[in-house]
């Protein structure tokens, strides 16, 4: 006989509840249904599970790490139950969206805003992930939908250009280069500057402006992420330029934005995958999406 899924349930029952008399009134039946299914399970693993102790049941080491094994595959089998009585009710529906981490702080949670207005039981899962695994998911076809920089479909999708803009300089509260609209190379000479990570793409090109203007900034704060090169900036310990996303969902938290002179172009693209069933929030997703992205564009054509 082998092992079956009455007897992890049994196993899960007495776990949860802590004695065999409590799971016998958890599943509905009688103690030594329990107890008999109990003693079959250690029988076909060959192995005990519990430790009988002064007529109480103590789980073993190996007890413990297969509970862990059976939570997790419970917690997906309710995860499919829950998903199934909502497609039945018609409800919201649901829909997976990978993003990198930049579009999780600064635009996503706007526009699942918009999408629990209208969809109040919609549920959405947000993966942040840094490129190329973003765009190797999207090709495995593992989310709904994804958010890039780049404007380039990955193998399998199909690729949305969004938005267009550059990035922004951003200042503490009282800085003097706020009197000036816009920023050129040479303002930031002699400034404390906060960078991204070396090997950022925008700090690459943003290494190439300076150096080209033959401007020396003072580099002393180095950060891999825009949010963080905002929350030092905001601190008064220096200025940045990082990208418009960021910055305006950062901006009036002890950070003052400003145009720069050059141009560093910063994309937004959605990418959907061409082999994988569309999930009915797909087009509502994008809609909303592409309403927030015009509104940020109006916020950004004031500054």
């Amino acid at each position: 006989m082998s092992i079956q899924h009455r007897h992890i349930e049994v196993f899960r029952a007495i776990m949860t509840s802590g004695s065999v008399t409590e799971a016998a009134v958890l599943l509905h039946t009688s103690q030594p249904t329990i107890s008999r299914e109990l003693a079959r399970l250690e029988y076909l693993l060959g192995f005990n599970l519990f430790d009988r102790l002064k007529g109480r049941l103590v789980p073993t080491a190996r007890a413990l790490t297969l509970f862990e094994e059976v939570q997790r595959s419970y917690i997906g089998l309710e995860r499919i139950m829950d998903t199934a009585t909502s497609l039945s009710r018609q409800e919201g529906g649901a829909l997976s969206v990978v993003c990198l981490p930049a579009f999780s702080h600064a635009l996503l949670p706007a526009v699942c805003k918009r999408l629990h207005r209208q969809l109040p039981t919609a549920r959405v899962t947000i993966t942040p992930q840094e490129s190329p695994l973003l765009e190797e998911w999207l090709s495995m076809q593992r989310f709904d939908a994804g958010l890039t920089e780049h404007d380039e479909a990955p193998p399998g999708t199909r690729l949305i250009p969004l938005l267009n803009a550059d990035e922004i300089c951003v200042l503490p509260d009282g800085h003097p280069l706020l009197e000036k609209s816009i920023l050129t190379p040479a303002d930031f000479a002699g400034h404390p500057f906060v960078s991204l990570a070396v090997t950022d793409p925008y700090r690459v090109q943003l290494d190439a402006v300076f150096a080209a203007a033959g401007v020396t900034r003072q580099l002393l704060w180095e950060t891999p992420s825009a949010v963080s090169v905002c929350a030092l900036v905001a601190q008064g310990i220096g200025v940045s330029i990082v990208n418009p996303l960021t910055a305006l969902a950062m901006s009036g938290q002890g950070l003052q934005l400003r145009r720069f002179l050059v141009s560093i172009p910063y994309r937004v693209s959605a990418v959907l995958p061409q082999f994988r069933p569309s999930a009915a929030l797909t087009e509502t997703f994008m809609q909303l999406l592409q309403a927030e992205l015009a509104d940020i564009r109006q916020r950004l054509d004031v500054l």
